[in-house]
């Protein structure tokens, strides 16, 4: 079993994920040398340089595997299709689980750099798409802002993208998207609530999860369920502002009571057992993949992406780019009963209307939630190859 050594580093001790947990025509292995990373990949499709090739960005708490239902019906439409567990994931390893390790190896820029590596790793200088969901969609964004010679067209998914922060004003100051005021508010209202980015970002969020009351596989299939279209009470629409009261419209997932760990919040909304055999998008055997690699990483690693956007600190480098559109082809999928297209309240309109300059389209996919490619992969890839057809054309 890998173990973490005093470090919080992951030893490498594991073989790629097995061939009897995937699909038909998905095989696992390893790329070395991708920015300090062994990364663990899945692969669908011809991987000998003539097919173009998709580059597959999951987010939290996923893995390459989440792509698992979309992928060969890619490569059989002639993509080479490659989804890694991306840094702070799955089996790849080079990384530290270390809460008061330094940040920066997983803020954006080296995330771009991450994929990058990768795509040179494979022996390309480009990918004809890069596409994420949920936390891999502003990766997938920044990898389009930064190269788009090397990232040739974006399909983001559930996450919005409303381009670089602005400089900041005259004066110093974080600018218009100063996050703080609300928060305090949050914290001040009458039902006191606190957002879940900032839950994540704080020492105990790793070990709450991991340690679960319930267990890690339960507190996994609540959380999953919670945020799905299989959760009734998912109906998102837009939110006004970035005003306490009107987060606090959100649902619990993201705006959790003051006092509440995650593995508390999600309890309450546990399938029943009748729910859970009629789940097809996650049924049992597919969950225990997710919390057989989380039992044995923990969540830390995607948790410090929280914390690179909590702290602010890496705002300046990302201020680099501040007013840059992205100008290659661009799609945005999300399930139609997806909360978080309006978490960030103006973000899709800001996406579609100003942030791509090329925007082919922005599909709300019936019958998904926050999970689109798990719970709807036949339509998203539909989505996928015709905007791919339109990118190339």
């Amino acid at each position: 079993m890998t173990t973490v050594r005093p470090d919080g580093a992951i030893d490498p001790d594991l073989p790629p994920l097995d061939a009897a947990l995937l699909p038909d025509g998905v095989r696992a292995r390893f790329v070395d040398g991708v920015n300090g990373l062994r990364m663990h990949v899945l692969e669908a499709g011809h991987a000998d340089g003539a097919r173009p090739m998709l580059l597959l960005l999951h987010g939290f708490p996923e893995l390459a595997y989440s792509w698992r239902a979309t992928m060969p019906a890619l490569a059989d439409a002639g993509w080479h299709v490659v989804a890694p567990d991306q840094r702070g994931y799955g089996r790849t390893t080079g990384w530290t689980r270390d809460y008061d390790a330094d940040l920066a190896p997983f803020r954006m820029a080296n995330l771009v750099r991450d994929a990058l590596g990768l795509v040179a790793a494979l022996g390309r200088t480009h990918v004809d798409a890069v596409i994420g969901h949920d936390f891999g969609s502003p990766v997938a964004a920044w990898c389009a802002l930064m190269r788009p010679d090397a990232f040739r067209a974006v399909a983001m998914m559930s996450s919005p993208f409303a381009g670089p922060p602005p400089m900041p004003p005259l004066g110093g100051g974080r600018g218009p998207r100063d996050p703080e005021p609300a928060l305090r508010a949050l914290a001040a209202l009458p039902r006191p609530r606190k957002h879940y980015q900032w839950y994540y970002s704080s020492r105990e969020a790793d070990a709450d999860m991991v340690g679960a009351p319930q267990g890690l596989h339960a507190f996994l299939r609540a959380y999953y369920h919670h945020k799905s279209a299989d959760w009734p009470e998912n109906r998102p629409y837009p939110l006004r502002a970035w005003e306490a009261e009107e987060l606090a419209k959100l649902p619990t997932y993201y705006v959790m009571d003051l006092d509440a760990d995650m593995a508390a919040t999600v309890a309450p909304h546990m399938p029943s057992a009748e729910a859970i055999a009629a789940c097809r998008w996650l049924p049992d055997d597919a969950l225990r993949v997710y919390a057989g690699e989380y039992a044995r990483t923990g969540f830390q690693g995607g948790l410090q992406w929280y914390r690179c956007r909590t702290t602010g600190r890496f705002l300046a480098e990302e201020q680099t780019w501040a007013g840059r559109t992205f100008d290659v082809p661009s799609l945005f999928v999300a399930g139609a009963s997806d909360w978080g297209i309006h978490q960030v309240p103006g973000a899709l309109e800001t996406t579609r209307t100003r942030a791509c300059t090329r925007m082919l389209g922005c599909e709300l996919v019936e019958g998904a939630g926050h999970w689109v490619q798990q719970e709807r992969p036949g339509d998203v890839v539909r989505l996928l190859l015709d905007f791919l057809r339109a990118a190339r054309a």
